[in-house]
């Protein structure tokens, strides 16, 4: 009969790390998509700007911040992991960069009043760059404390889980914000007084100050009460280790490939804002359109944790992504066979649910392999490295999400032939059947193979069964082994005093 397992963790902590993780996806859930129609419709309506430079720089911007970010990753990864503070390796980062992040992304919606179009695009490009850099000083740390919550793989399994779900939950609260602040302002200032500011993005410069404000309280309720847990080495970590780290251990890697293999999957994202619209009829329906899928994320996220109990991750990771492709498959052909017409709502909103369960796999099965990777690398290095390890995976994060980023905004303003208003007193403009369609593939088809892409590198992943019980057993022994002997060091210390 197998020992019971130690806990390490307050229970209060698990919950805690989740509510820390829901304040960081409350923020950086929101600002991507929102920030790219802000600058595509609001920033600079009305000044006379040629739509097709601004559109392909719009694309541009999210690239170039990507691999800003993902250079920016790395370095975050080096630092974390050369960090040695009472307070820990990563939560210092994370507690300290709250509100220089939050102050940051409130400056991506304060677009310069300028007429002059080069002014412009060079702020978009250094504004959403600036954002980028300092979110993987925050958002990273707080990735990376769940492989330093708690040294039991099962314990900070289930920490991992819990707070992925309460991420997912987060991810959707930017859409619950701008719905109730548009309620809001509609009570105060009037219907048509409502529209006027609509038109001119002022619900998401409010909704985004909202977020932000959430984000500092919820990241401060974690700082305050969470632990680290898992012993740093006191090696100094060089550049060096760093590339070493990221490209030399192969079941890292893997689990890093998926994001840049599955790059496409994130380009729905994209879209959703431009679906709620024109075939629900509102930008406040967004949350009508993705709810669904959230809560399927959060349903997922359990999902998956029930899941891991019967299969490997390598296995529940591959299942899933079988899972997610079929699923928004069958989306696209329901909603194509129906049509865009009011009949299509309700099946498209339930269909939503089930494409949402396959995000559970994404948010919590990599964080687990990570952990699991930071074993691995401890056993063979004898070095404790999550931060670069995190770091790696978010290099690659990064880089993926520049690619979605730049290849999301083309397939919406170029290849869909989308139709931007030029009414300074309307939001958004008539768009034509076949770009509605157009819309309706970026939100599943392109998805769907991407999704099936992103499995591909697991199968090359191995750190499952006697091999990750042996790792384990064997870290256990050894830090066993160094406590006793610093004890026995303290006491001979104290002998000759």
């Amino acid at each position: 009969m197998d020992e019971p397992k130690k806990k390490y963790m307050k229970k209060s902590e698990i919950f805690t790390f989740g509510i820390g993780l829901f304040g960081v996806a409350l923020l950086t859930g929101w600002m991507p998509d929102y920030t790219q129609t802000y600058f595509a419709d609001f920033a600079f309506k009305g000044k006379g700007f040629d739509a097709g430079v601004i559109s392909l720089n719009i694309s541009t911007v999210f690239l170039v911040a990507g691999i800003i970010g993902a250079v920016i990753e790395l370095v975050t990864g080096f630092l974390i992991d050369n960090t040695r503070t009472k307070l820990g390796k990563a939560k210092p980062w994370i507690g300290f960069g709250a509100i220089p992040m939050a102050i940051v992304a409130m400056l991506v919606f304060a677009a310069p009043n300028t007429s002059n179009q080069t002014f412009a695009i060079v702020w978009m490009y250094f504004i959403y760059s600036l954002y980028t850099a300092v979110g993987c000083a925050v958002e990273r740390p707080a990735e990376c404390f769940g492989a330093l919550c708690s040294p039991e793989p099962s314990e900070r399994s289930t920490a991992i889980s819990i707070a992925s779900f309460m991420k997912s939950v987060g991810q959707s609260g930017g859409m619950v914000v701008v719905m109730v602040v548009g309620l809001i302002m509609k009570a105060v200032m009037g219907q048509q007084q409502f529209k006027n500011a609509e038109a001119q993005g002022l619900d998401l410069v409010i909704s985004t100050a909202v977020c932000a404000f959430g984000f500092i309280l919820f990241v401060m309720i974690f700082f305050i009460n969470n632990k680290e847990r898992v012993p740093y080495t006191r090696e100094k970590v060089s550049l060096k280790d760093a590339v070493k780290v990221v490209f030399t251990f192969k079941n890292l890697l893997m689990v890093s490939l998926t994001k840049l293999t599955g790059f496409g999957r994130g380009v729905y994202g994209t879209v959703s804002l431009y679906i709620a619209i024109y075939l629900l009829g509102s930008k406040d329906l967004k949350l009508a359109l993705l709810l669904p899928m959230g809560i399927g994320t959060a349903v997922g996220t359990l999902l998956v944790n029930f899941v891991l109990k019967k299969f490997s991750t390598k296995q529940t990771y591959i299942l899933f992504c079988i899972y997610g492709a079929s699923s928004l498959a069958i989306l696209y052909f329901v909603a194509t066979g129906i049509g865009f017409r009011s009949e299509l709502i309700v099946p498209f909103l339930i269909l939503n649910f089930f494409c949402g369960l396959q995000h559970g796999n994404t948010n919590v099965t990599p964080n687990i392999m990570i952990a699991d990777c930071v074993d691995e690398i401890e056993y063979k290095t004898g070095k404790r490295q999550e931060g670069l390890a995190y770091a790696g995976f978010g290099l690659f994060a990064k880089v993926a999400s520049a690619f979605t980023k730049a290849l999301g905004p083309w397939l919406l303003y170029t290849w869909s032939g989308y139709m931007a208003s030029t009414n300074a007193n309307v939001a958004y403009a008539a768009q034509s059947d076949s770009t509605l369609n157009k819309f309706l593939m970026i939100y599943t088809i392109i998805p769907a193979i991407f999704v099936i892409l992103q499995g591909v590198p697991i199968l090359f992943y191995d750190m499952v069964g006697e091999k990750k019980e042996m790792i384990t057993k064997a870290l256990m022994e050894r830090r066993a082994r160094a406590q006793e002997q610093n004890s026995g060091s303290q006491a001979d210390e104290q002998g000759e005093v």
